[in-house]
């Protein structure tokens, strides 16, 4: 190999080699995915409205949100409220939503039947959302069980207040639910962590 040759091999395998470190050192710093993570602390940052992306999981029937104690298809369907934290901050969740079915917009549609009653299976924990973290809450619909002189009518979105907020999110939605006000066809648990998995039980 010519002296040219040498030098022209050495300074490739020196670029190859900061190459590699640079890469090393990008990949250490890249950033590290969190979670939502269940929390002791009551008194943090609670999250806003205008901070967290609201969706809705889709539906799944005989889901096991109870502990253990499988659930007849013909007790509802089960659908998960997803809460992403879109905003730069962590922040807090902690207690149960509020639900009500609406046609179309409250503006067009209006509210259909009775808003959403507390499932208290799910004993309320501080959760804790992290920027880019999702938490959960479990919606059960019990329409098909209602009595025969409730009409059904399918809801186009779903209006959720979070705890501690007065401004509501609209949710999209494609849901039948009782129309009469008294019959409530809609049930709610408590905030959890992590996102939700329709027809799989939430580990604590």
């Amino acid at each position: 190999m010519t002296w040219y040759g040498q030098i022209g091999w050495r300074m490739a395998a020196v670029a190859a080699f900061v190459g590699t470190a640079a890469l090393a050192v990008a990949l250490t710093r890249a950033p590290v995915h969190s979670d939502a993570t269940l929390s002791s602390d009551v008194s943090g940052r609670v999250c806003a409205t205008s901070g967290l992306e609201a969706w809705l999981g889709l539906g799944a029937a005989d889901a096991d949100w109870t502990g253990g104690a499988r659930i007849h298809p013909a007790n509802g369907t089960y659908y998960t409220l997803e809460f992403t934290n879109v905003s730069r901050r962590a922040c807090r969740l902690y207690g149960y939503p509020e639900v009500s079915a609406y046609r179309d917009s409250p503006v067009t549609g209006g509210q259909i039947g009775s808003a959403a009653a507390r499932d208290t299976t799910v004993r309320p924990k501080p959760v804790m959302l992290a920027p880019g973290a999702t938490a959960h809450a479990v919606l059960r619909v019990t329409a098909g069980s209602q009595p025969a002189s409730c009409a059904l009518v399918t809801a186009g979105e779903l209006r959720v207040t979070l705890p501690s907020q007065g401004r509501p999110a609209f949710v999209p939605a494609h849901i039948p639910v009782c129309s009469k006000k008294g019959h409530v066809s809609l049930s709610v648990q408590a905030v959890q962590a992590r996102p939700g998995v329709p027809g799989h039980t939430m580990a604590p």
